[in-house]
């Protein structure tokens, strides 16, 4: 018995380490309850996806402060406009690696609730033409704004923000 026992074990060990050599778990790869949950993955930028998410909508909410004062400041009857140049030249700085914001596994399916749609990772291509979209009209927005000619700022943000509707409508859930 003590024979059979010792092959049964050395069997079943032989089977683990052929998985783990595979990449395999001996799990059933859709058994959600064995799958890590979203905190204890770690992204290649050593982030877990929560930690991503929230790093990227943090960044966002930097440059939507800074599209907030500059689109009050337009509207105003006597436009802050040293208030516009500082908001227009923060957006190239905060909006800086952009396209690493978006880093595989911190989409939909990390389980982490974000606004990013999956054709952000589906389309790369695409999305990297509209964040270089958006760096070239933010990067000519505070140039434009150095200049200080209001009319002109209101064009140049416009045209900033019309890359960031571009943007949303593709990869961004409805907000």
């Amino acid at each position: 018995m003590k024979i059979r026992q010792s092959s049964f074990v050395l069997a079943a060990i032989a089977g683990v380490s052929l998985l783990a050599a595979c990449g395999g778990s001996g799990e059933s790869a859709g058994d959600a309850a064995t799958a890590p949950a979203a905190e204890e993955v770690v992204l290649d930028n050593g982030m877990t996806p929560a930690e991503q998410v929230k790093a990227r909508e943090a960044q966002f909410k930097k440059m939507g402060k800074a599209f907030k004062t500059i689109s009050d400041q337009l509207k105003a009857s006597e436009p802050d406009v040293a208030a516009i140049q500082a908001a227009a030249a923060s957006v190239p700085v905060e909006s800086a690696g952009l396209a690493d914001w978006f880093p595989a596994g911190s989409g939909p399916e990390s389980g982490v609730k974000t606004d990013a749609l999956p054709a952000i990772w589906e389309q790369p291509d695409l999305f990297a033409e509209k964040i270089a979209d958006f760096r070239a009209a933010s990067d000519a927005l505070a140039t434009t704004a150095e200049g200080g000619d209001i009319s002109a700022i209101g064009a140049a943000f416009g045209t900033t923000g019309g890359t960031c509707k571009s943007c949303h409508e593709k990869f961004r859930e409805d907000d």
